[in-house]
């Protein structure tokens, strides 16, 4: 199973052209973040994880990492964080934690309709580390 995550995970990164990978520090914190639609997603892994495919939803991705400890290790965080679209309509974000191996990573699902713009904000706390990510997305369905 572990082998499957880091493939997705590759996957998800070289698929996006975009928003392939974006990251921003927070004190000692590396905080890697992206969003994709459900569908990039193959119905084993969506059923492993317990997330409804649908052109309809979106996953957000967030990983924290540690850089003051060596080989900067994945690290367990407390999340929360919503998505705003054009309109002003406010989606709060439920973030999961996800373990595999040595990866611990947060998703939330996120429904939407076509062409439907977002921003997100998503706030990161761990020991005391207190941070915020915000970005934007469209999301399409197929």
């Amino acid at each position: 199973m572990t082998r499957i995550l880091y493939l997705l995970s590759a996957l998800l990164f070289a698929a996006l052209p975009v928003h392939a990978e974006q990251l921003k520090n927070i004190g000692n914190l590396e905080v890697h973040y992206s969003s994709f639609p459900s569908t990039f997603l193959t119905p084993e892994i969506a059923s492993t994880y317990r997330i409804q495919r649908s052109r309809y939803s979106a996953i957000v991705n967030v990983t924290v990492l540690d850089k003051s400890q060596e080989g900067n290790p994945a690290v367990p965080a407390a999340l929360s964080g919503q998505a705003k679209n054009l309109l002003g309509t406010i989606k709060n974000l439920t973030f999961r934690e996800v373990r595999e191996g040595e990866a611990i990573y947060y998703l939330a699902e996120l429904n939407h309709a076509n062409e439907e713009s977002f921003s997100f904000t998503i706030d990161i706390t761990r020991n005391g580390t207190n941070g915020q990510i915000a970005f934007k997305q469209t999301f399409y369905v197929d």
